[in-house]
């Protein structure tokens, strides 16, 4: 079984707007299939498309399982316009900083002024370097996932 490990952090605006950064790529997202324990999210790119099966988190938050495969970005479009209901958008950086890539997410929309910088770890006890402009570690507040975001913005509760 595939496992993800992540750990999710709040950004400092000021010093993020302050970075230098690559290109963005532009993400949107829904789901087919959201509960407590299980989600099928659709993902298109902007080359891409992505169809992630994500099971039940632990209780951190840190991990879960996670299968996930590349589709073409056409039916990945198809499929976000005619089997879901609402979205996510999002412009996703990658930043190398000490050997590790953080994704960072900048939200649009409902979910807009809200910046959260994402690591994927190979263990639950991987020691990393967190760069200047992560803040608050969020990885354990459930509201965070975009699967609740979608369900309830950012803008709603901020």
């Amino acid at each position: 079984m595939a496992i993800e490990i992540e750990r999710k952090f709040l950004v400092d605006h000021a010093q993020w707007s302050a970075l230098s950064k690559p290109e963005p790529n532009y993400l949107i997202q829904g789901y087919l299939h959201s509960e407590p324990g299980k989600t099928i999210r659709v993902r298109a790119t902007n080359s891409k498309g992505f169809i992630t099966i994500k099971g039940k988190s632990s209780a951190d938050g840190a991990s879960r399982s996670e299968f996930e495969y590349e589709i073409p970005k056409a039916e990945a479009q198809e499929l976000l316009k005619n089997f879901t209901t609402k979205t996510i958008e999002k412009n996703r950086y990658e930043i190398t900083f000490e050997g590790n890539v953080w994704e960072v997410d900048v939200f649009e929309g409902a979910n807009a002024g809200l910046i959260v910088a994402e690591i994927e770890l190979e263990s639950t006890e991987q020691a990393f370097a967190k760069p200047d402009w992560v803040r608050e570690e969020v990885t354990s507040d459930f509201r965070y996932f975009n699967s609740a975001l979608i369900e309830n913005p950012y803008k709603t509760w901020q």
